[in-house]
């Protein structure tokens, strides 16, 4: 039998969890402060609404779930559908179910948390995983800008609460990307292959979406016009000045806002698409030189909440990239320093309750864990420092204040 994870899976030790811990918990602590309230949802959704969420690419990499028993011996017989459940590959399709099918006892707007694990049957690779966490704040039942607003503040919150701060903010909107699209020659019916396309600008470049398009059979002209428009850049208020819409004006809110809060650059980027196809307004990323890809994203998607229920419910959301986040910080050696010390608490067995009483006392400032005293005692103490822990007390000294333990 293997022991490795599958490959696309890690595990990970109980120094890196307590930092995963650490870092998951101040994102929790500046969402809960915000007012948001954390749910939690199946891992498993229904392959109909997976297959019909409007997930882009994402769709292509859905883990699916077999059917059993009777229901897989007639789909065989019959040459039905296989599969009927799937392992959800983000949280906000989950939510909106969710929220159809718990509205009536929810806040309006509702204020949610999300931090979960998603599932994708990616190409391993760095940065890209099959298992992955997210940490995703939503509000839901308002068409209000200002809840981009709130959104994007929370989550540079809780960046720099966790310890990234060499990071912008980008934004675009979809109607606006749609009408420049139309504009340059691309015609209607086209433009979600396209923007499909476009949203590998940064893994490809300029000259490999160009490819893409001509090979998808694209207008050569319109490709060419795009191509251009992405070599001499765009400026947001030239653009505003071009082509006024309800689109622009909405960014130019939204960006006025976060630049009067200040705190963070905010940059307009017509290259920004997001993979996903239920998005159909204000999309955002926040990107980081000290990581290749963004760190966080999400946007505006006010129609997939009517998949179920028939009417269209606006909604916004923003996601962490939770695997991105940690990997940035360890690779700074700074996830570490914020933890509580840790501290091992040596007895002989005889003096168990003593040390029990010893350690409680000391929980108010260290993790104090219980180790009974083995023969090679120096060997403990070696372990001791190896897995993290700062300091060490035997029952039965005079003294009554743990010893630091030595650091390599």
């Amino acid at each position: 039998m293997k022991i490795t994870p599958v490959k696309g899976t890690n595990d990970y030790l109980p120094s890196q969890v307590r930092v995963r811990d650490s870092v998951q918990n101040k994102i929790l602590e500046v969402y809960r402060a915000a007012g948001f309230e954390r749910i939690t949802t199946p891992i498993m959704e229904d392959m109909e609404n997976l297959d019909k969420s409007d997930g882009g690419e994402n769709l292509n990499l859905i883990f699916k779930i077999l059917k059993r028993g009777e229901k897989l011996d007639k789909a065989l017989a019959e040459g039905g559908e296989l599969c009927d459940f799937g392992l959800r590959y983000d949280l906000t399709l989950p939510l909106t179910r969710y929220y159809a099918n718990n509205r009536a006892r929810l806040m309006n707007p509702f204020k949610v948390i999300q931090t979960d694990r998603v599932y994708r049957a990616e190409r391993p690779q760095k940065g890209r995983l099959r298992e992955f966490v997210q940490c995703d704040i939503d509000i839901i039942g308002t068409d209000s800008r200002t809840a981009e607003l709130e959104l994007i503040l929370t989550t540079v919150k809780a960046l720099k609460a966790v310890g990234i701060d060499n990071f912008t903010v980008k934004i675009n909107d979809r109607r606006l990307l749609r009408g420049t699209l139309l504009s340059l020659g691309f015609a209607e019916e086209t433009l979600d292959s396209v923007c499909i396309i476009f949203d590998k600008l940064d893994k490809i470049g300029p000259e490999g979406i160009a490819a893409e398009m001509l090979e998808k059979g694209l207008p050569a002209s319109a490709v060419e016009g795009l191509t251009e428009l992405l070599q001499r850049g765009t400026d947001f208020e030239t653009l505003r000045e071009q082509s006024p819409c309800q689109a622009a004006e909405d960014l130019a809110f939204i960006m006025d806002g976060i630049r009067a809060v200040g705190g963070t650059e905010i940059q307009f980027d017509i290259s920004l698409v997001r993979g996903q196809g239920y998005y159909t307004s204000t999309v955002f990323e926040v990107v980081s030189s000290d990581f290749r890809g963004a760190i966080a994203g999400g946007g505006r998607y006010d129609s997939l909440i009517g998949k179920f229920i028939g009417e269209d419910v606006p909604a916004v959301g923003f996601s962490i990239g939770f695997e991105r986040i940690c990997a940035i910080l360890e690779e700074k050696g700074s996830a570490a320093t914020e933890l509580r010390p840790r501290l091992a608490v040596i007895y002989d067995r005889e003096r168990f309750a003593e040390a029990q009483a010893y350690a409680e006392e000391k929980r108010t400032k260290y993790d104090a864990a219980l180790f009974e005293r083995p023969k090679k005692l120096n060997k403990l103490l070696s372990r001791l420092e190896e897995q993290g822990y700062d300091a060490f007390y035997t029952v039965g000294w005079e003294e009554t204040e743990p010893r630091a333990l030595g650091k390599n």
